[in-house]
């Protein structure tokens, strides 16, 4: 009898996991989403109407075998999944790979693919008659969002602030937060770091309203829009169960090394709701998935070899709009804008999910 692998969570993560098992497994992906969401580029799609609809991908032509539901789950145990409509489906292997959520526009916020275009373009118009943009926090996504706005309007007043003492917090080189300031104020964007604002602003993200809003150090910024570019928090709400001891009180959920959740030989965990010590990113969630996968393989075919993942050394590829930008890996050292270009500002990597999904 086919063993059946649940697939909670149809991101990055989710889709590699269901893919590499489609052959060997009956597999059920399960996420409310009706399209997948190429977030990875989710700031190009707000900043470019070219890139709005190329980050909504089919999961029509994903699997072969397998099946893609369009339902929330609302509780996993170490049976199986219990969906939003009350229905059950039982699980012999199961890989919880939900993500986290973040602020629009980094992520659509919706599972409907229609209401978030829709909400992409109200933005963009927002955004396109905005003289000045002021961007709370100076992490990638705040970066890179203040370079594909420069990238689009050049003529735009844009201003990031950030309690940090300085851009791109975690364990990277002086050298690569130098280049991007570098290229940040060839670029004109304003970074205020070390502060943060006295109250935050009176309009909702996104939305146009101009105000005035003070920082502690006593500066004062006007802006007509502004974007909150802080704030992942994982997806794990509906882990219960037997299952619920794994779950930390951050959201993030234990793992092994061979990345099952402790205690349940059967049960994996990729992506963002590890709590793996690495950065969160849909590369890492892919080769989460790979392993997962890999062993969920093995354990079917009866095997006892498994897999481990091993956190990659920190390394970043940070685009500011589609010729800027600067990366940093320990093999190559910081990398300037043309070849960041050529990593991910170009092409913000969607052709291995167009291939991946066939979309195309």
């Amino acid at each position: 009898m086919t063993a059946t692998v649940v697939v909670v969570g149809g991101g990055y993560g989710g889709i590699t996991a269901a893919r590499a098992l489609d052959d060997v497994a009956d597999v059920v992906l399960v996420d409310p989403r009706d399209t997948f969401v190429h977030n990875v580029a989710a700031l190009r799609g707000l900043a470019d109407p070219a890139w709005t609809d190329r980050i909504f991908l089919s999961y029509d032509r994903l699997l072969d075998r397998g099946r893609v539901v369009h339902e929330g789950v609302v509780r996993a145990d170490a049976a199986g999944v219990t969906l939003a409509s009350g229905e059950r489906i039982d699980a012999d292997y199961m890989i919880l790979a939900t993500g986290s959520t973040y602020p629009f526009p980094a992520k659509v916020g919706t599972d409907d693919s229609t209401a978030a275009r829709a909400r992409i373009r109200a933005t963009r118009e927002a955004l396109s008659g905005a003289g000045s943009v002021l961007l709370l926090g100076g992490g990638p996504v705040g970066l890179e969002l203040a370079g594909e706005i420069k990238a689009v309007w050049a003529d735009k007043t844009v201003t990031v602030v950030d309690p940090a003492e300085d851009i791109v917090s975690g364990d990277l080189p002086a050298e690569f937060r130098a280049e991007l300031r570098r290229q940040l104020g060839e670029l004109g964007v304003e970074l205020l770091v070390g502060t943060s604002l006295r109250e935050g602003p009176p309009s909702e993200a996104g939305e146009a309203e101009t105000f005035t809003a003070t920082t502690h150090s006593g500066r004062e910024v006007t802006a007509d829009i502004w974007f909150r570019c802080f704030g992942a928090a994982p997806n794990s709400d509906y882990v219960a169960g037997d299952l619920a001891a794994a779950r930390r009180p951050t959201g993030h959920v234990d793992v092994t090394a061979e990345l099952r959740l402790p205690g349940h030989d059967h049960v994996f965990a990729v992506g963002d709701l590890t709590a793996i010590a690495e950065s969160k990113k849909a590369k890492a969630a892919e080769q989460h998935a790979a392993v997962a996968a890999a062993n969920i393989r093995t354990l079917i075919l009866g095997g006892d070899r498994l897999d481990t993942y091993d956190p990659a050394p920190p390394s970043i590829v940070l685009p500011l709009g589609p010729t800027g930008g600067a990366s940093y890996t320990p093999d190559t050292g910081v990398l300037g804008a043309e070849t960041t270009s050529r990593l991910k500002g170009t092409h913000m990597r969607l052709g291995p999910y167009t291939e991946l999904l066939r979309t195309e």
